[in-house]
């Protein structure tokens, strides 16, 4: 038993952050019913081909269903009227006000189920000057101020490789809401409109910045936060072979470990004094030996360094096949697999032994439409 397998999920939502919240669900036992426009959502043309679909939207949808409909047809609403009725859940991605122009806001569907939780991820929100603005990840966090705390002006540019805004900001915030919402349900018998916007989530990320510069007026610069590079104890190190060597001894247990391990000058160990002095010979330091060394001689010390892994060494270390992170396998409908996108949900809220599931084919569920509605509470 599953704690969320006695819930039905609409996911109206395309791409990554919508898909990604109902895999959690999913992967905790929902029923997920994908509604994908005819000829499916824009992800399953995303590159590169998986057999029938792509990887990317094998990665997210593996154990859903899928129908397809035209949600601009005049009897769209009627023709997913019986699934309304009896869903517990509904996601929605679209720009604000595009579900109430298709008859499928949250009034018009809260009146034929009073019961539904109706979770809307946009950009900006429902309301306020930018709900209707364009945007993706970088736009949100380039806007919410974190983009800005790890540019130095002048220097060229990082690209951020995390989609905070979608996962963090959308997906993530999205599944906790409805969680959140189902336990309100309990004690109310009623649903209610979730407004879920991923800008909203990024000064979050700040939170460390926000805090330092309410109460000293000195609002950090990217690269001058503790730990944005403004501590030589938090950082990336170049190797002598070209790789990095990430540092986080920031307690000072950690940073004198760190300090006796690398023989770091006694009067440079006080990074308060001169900061830009000790970072300059710890780089020296790190930049004299090639990232293999300093992977046994450091990482073993119990010190907080750790060199900095490829995404395939990362899903070779055996840590994480321990933690069974890459158990759980995704299978298009021409039965090749792949490694089902890994979520950091605890074991005993999912399957326990190593689970395939199908990745829905576009439109493969279209007997679903026909399906009768439950006319229970």
């Amino acid at each position: 038993m599953l704690p969320l397998d006695d819930l039905l999920v609409l996911d109206f939502s395309t791409l990554l952050p919508g898909p990604l919240a109902s895999l959690f669900l999913a992967e905790a036992g929902a029923e997920i019913i994908r509604i994908e426009r005819p000829g499916g959502e824009d992800l399953r043309r995303f590159p590169p081909r998986f057999g029938e679909t792509s990887a990317p939207f094998a990665a997210l949808n593996r154990g859903k269903k899928s129908i397809e409909i035209d949600l601009k047809s005049s009897d769209s609403v009627e023709l997913l009227r019986p699934l309304v009725e009896r869903a517990d859940i509904l996601i929605e991605q679209f720009r604000p006000g595009v579900m109430e122009r298709l008859g499928l806001g949250f009034e018009a569907l809260h009146t034929i189920n009073p019961r539904l939780i109706y979770c809307s991820i946009s950009g900006y929100g429902q309301t306020g000057p930018r709900s209707q603005d364009a945007g993706h990840d970088i736009n949100y966090q380039a806007i919410g101020g974190l983009l800005g705390q790890s540019l130095k002006r002048g220097e060229p540019p990082p690209l951020p490789p995390t989609l905070v805004a979608d996962i963090g900001g959308g997906a993530m915030p999205a599944a906790l809401n409805i969680l959140l919402a189902l336990r309100q349900r309990e004690r109310t018998g009623r649903g209610c409109h979730l407004d879920i916007a991923m800008s909203d989530a990024m000064p979050t990320f700040t939170w460390y910045s926000l805090a330092q510069g309410q109460v000293t007026g000195n609002w950090p610069e990217g690269g001058e936060g503790l730990l944005t590079g403004g501590s030589p104890r938090y950082g990336l190190y170049a190797t002598g072979d070209g790789w990095f060597l990430a540092v986080g001894a920031l307690e000072q247990k950690f940073w004198e470990v760190f300090c006796e391990a690398i023989s770091l000058d006694p009067a440079l160990r006080d990074d308060g004094m001169n900061p830009e002095a000790t970072r300059s010979a710890i780089a020296a330091i790190i930049a004299s030996e090639p990232a293999p060394y300093w992977r046994s001689y450091l990482e073993p010390r119990d010190c907080c360094c750790t060199v900095v892994r490829s995404l395939e060494e990362a899903l070779a270390d055996p840590h994480l096949t321990a933690r069974g992170q890459l158990d759980n396998q995704a299978e298009e409908p021409g039965g090749r697999r792949l490694v089902s996108t890994p979520l950091p949900l605890a074991p005993v809220f999912r399957e326990h032994a190593p689970a395939l599931l199908r990745v829905p084919s576009s439109g493969g569920d279209q007997e679903l439409l026909q399906a009768e509605p439950d006319r229970g509470d």
